[in-house]
């Protein structure tokens, strides 16, 4: 690469630790970067599309939720349940089909709680 196409060095900026939480803290889910930028430079600047840094709105639910999963069996016995059906040893009685049918109920409200833990619409 020629010298007038060089990529300017980076620019770092050393924090102290209560520093950088405090910036974090106004950050609020901005990457550091974006965040000091739009401090920076014009804020009517069309904002970069990023990820964010905390997605999840609801920590208590997203708790919750992964505590229900932790404390079931529910993706072993899922597995032997499509194991079965894939080989065609599952005799669908009444009850399991109640029992899959609870199972489906299940999922759809765990799917519920992870949607508005993650701040998403149903």
């Amino acid at each position: 690469m020629s010298e007038t196409h060089k990529k300017p060095a980076p620019f770092s900026l050393r924090l102290s630790p209560e520093e950088r939480s405090q910036l974090e803290h106004f950050a609020a889910g901005l990457s550091l970067g974006e965040y000091i930028r739009q401090r920076l430079f014009d804020e009517s600047m069309p904002k970069r599309r990023s990820r964010g840094k905390f997605p999840v709105k609801d920590h208590v639910a997203l708790s919750q939720l992964l505590g229900e999963l932790g404390g079931s069996r529910m993706p072993n016995n899922l597995n032997q349940l499509a194991k079965a059906a894939n080989t065609g040893t599952l005799v669908l009685t009444s009850e399991v089909r109640a029992t899959l049918l609870e199972a489906s109920a299940d999922i759809a409200e765990m799917r519920k709680m992870l949607m508005r833990a993650l701040g998403l619409g149903d």
